[in-house]
C-alpha cells in the first residue's frame, strides 16, 4: 500500500532560530535565565527590607550615623568608605568590559591584562566588606537597651556620639561569664560587656554633660531625638535595662535586630555572588594564560562571565542606593 505524504506548506516556515535563539549561543542564554531569576530574588530581599524600613521608620537607624568608619583613621566619615567600596566594584566593571573587547579582538595579553585588574577589584571589594562586618560587629561607642527593646545612645552637649567607655564608672564585682568548664556542662553564655547597666548608670550621674538620644526620629529635622538633661536622666534610670555593644541577631547597638538582620543577609549574600564571580574571573584568567580561548578560536567564556560580574555590579548599585542612601 502507497502511502502519499502531503505537503502541508509549514516547511521553511516554522521558527528557525537552531542553537542561537535570539543570535545568542545557548550558553549566553543559560547566563541571561540565570541573571533573571537572581535579579528576581535580589527584587524580592530588597523589597522586604523597604517593607520593614517603611513600617518601622520611625525607629529605623539613619545610615550616616551607623557606617562612619574608615581604616587606620580615627572620627567620623559618613558613608566614604562605603562609597569606596562602590567605586571599586564599579572600576572593575570597566575592566572587564575592557576584557571582553579585548577577547573579541582575540588579544590575549590585554584580556590577561584587564581580567587580572577585575579579579584585583573583586578582592579590595570582599576585603572592605569583610571590615565593614567586623567594625559593624564589634561595634563602638555601644548603647542600652530598653525594656521595650529600643535602643539608647549617648551624646554631649554639641550632639556628638559618647561612648560608654568615656564616662562609665567601674564598680567592683564578682561576676564571671559562665562557660562549660565552670557553668552548666551543656552552655555556654554569651560574651559579657564591657560595662554592666549600673556602671553606665552611675557614670551617666556623675557627668552633667550627656545626653540621651533616642532611636526616634525627629521629623522636622530628620535626626534622631535628643532629650533634655532631666529627660535623660528619666529614660535612662526608668527604662534602661542592659548594655548592648556591636552588633548581631539578636541585639544591635544601632537601632532594631531586624536592622541588623537585614544588614548581614543581603550584604552577606551580595556578599557570596562577589565570591563566586572572583572565583570564576580567576579561573578564567588562568584559562587565558594557558590559551585555551585562543585553541578554540572564541573568548566567549570571558563574555559569559562578564555577564555575571555586571549583573552583581548592578546589584550593589541597587543595595547601596536602597540601604545606605535612601
Amino acid at each position: 500500500m502507497d502511502t502519499t505524504v502531503v505537503n502541508t506548506g509549514t516547511e521553511g516556515k516554522t521558527w528557525g532560530g537552531g542553537n542561537k535563539p535570539l543570535k545568542a549561543s545557548y550558553g549566553k542564554m543559560m547566563m541571561w535565565f540565570f541573571i533573571l531569576s537572581d535579579a528576581l530574588t535580589f527584587s524580592g530581599f530588597l523589597a522586604s527590607y523597604g517593607f520593614s524600613r517603611f513600617k518601622f521608620s520611625e525607629i529605623w537607624p539613619i545610615a550616616d550615623d551607623v557606617f562612619t568608619h574608615v581604616p587606620f583613621i580615627h572620627g567620623d566619615y559618613p558613608m566614604i568608605f562605603v562609597a569606596f567600596m562602590t567605586f571599586i566594584l564599579i572600576m572593575s566593571s570597566v575592566t572587564m568590559v575592557l576584557a571582553v573587547d579585548a577577547g573579541h579582538k582575540m588579544d590575549k595579553s590585554k584580556t590577561t591584562i584587564y581580567m587580572f585588574l577585575t579579579i584585583i577589584g573583586g578582592l579590595i571589594f570582599l576585603s572592605s566588606q569583610a571590615y565593614e562586618w567586623t567594625t559593624f560587629i564589634k561595634g563602638e561607642y555601644g548603647a542600652v537597651e530598653t525594656h521595650g527593646g529600643n535602643i539608647i545612645h549617648f551624646v554631649d552637649t554639641d550632639g556628638n556620639r559618647v561612648a560608654l567607655k568615656d564616662f562609665a564608672i567601674a564598680q567592683p564585682t564578682d561576676r564571671a561569664q559562665h562557660e562549660r568548664k565552670n557553668g552548666i556542662w551543656y552552655s555556654d553564655e554569651k560574651k559579657l560587656t564591657s560595662f554592666t547597666f549600673n556602671e553606665v548608670l552611675a557614670g551617666f550621674k556623675a557627668n552633667d554633660d550627656i545626653l540621651v538620644k533616642t532611636t526616634y526620629t525627629d521629623n522636622a529635622t530628620g535626626h534622631k531625638t535628643v532629650l533634655s538633661r532631666a529627660e535623660s536622666l528619666t529614660e535612662l534610670e526608668t527604662k534602661g535595662k542592659n548594655v548592648v555593644e556591636g552588633a548581631n541577631l539578636v541585639h544591635n547597638e544601632y537601632g532594631p535586630p531586624l536592622f541588623a538582620n537585614y544588614f548581614f543577609f543581603i550584604t552577606g549574600f551580595h556578599g557570596f555572588h562577589v565570591s563566586i564571580g572572583v572565583l570564576l574571573n580567576i579561573i578564567i584568567f588562568f584559562n587565558v594564560i594557558l590559551g585555551t580561548y585562543e585553541k578554540r578560536n572564541s573568548y566567549e567564556m570571558v563574555e559569559k562571565v562578564g555577564l555575571y560580574w555586571h549583573f552583581v555590579d548592578l546589584v550593589w548599585v541597587f543595595v547601596f542606593t536602597f540601604f545606605y542612601l535612601v
